[in-house]
């Protein structure tokens, strides 16, 4: 059996159902102008116990197809990131200054 590719990535999204989508960043320096360019790449790796959180760096590999677009799945854990949540977006019109003098 022949080598499988192997990446580290970032977790950007862990909402599915043991499935993790983790962004790989690349750098290449452009032939002409000779500057680093950043490529990121999105892979869907299956993740078996619910164990990656948004943040975190892992390493994947390849796998046979799993489903329509997961063909990888996390290998471990290299790094506990911060848990990077949004905050929930809030609009409260009463205490709105601009509309209390109308």
């Amino acid at each position: 059996m022949g080598n499988r590719k192997v990446r580290i990535g970032q977790v950007v999204s862990n909402r599915m159902d043991k499935t993790v989508v983790v962004a790989v960043e690349t750098f290449k320096t452009d032939p002409l102008y000779k500057k680093n360019v950043r490529k990121v790449r999105k892979y869907k790796a299956h993740d078996k116990n619910n164990d990656c959180q948004v943040g975190y760096k892992v390493k994947i590999t390849e796998t046979r197809p799993l489903s329509k677009e997961k063909r990888w799945r996390v290998l471990e854990v290299v790094s506990k990131g911060r848990n990077i949540t949004p905050l929930p977006q809030t609009t409260d019109v009463t205490n709105n200054p601009t509309t209390e003098g109308r």
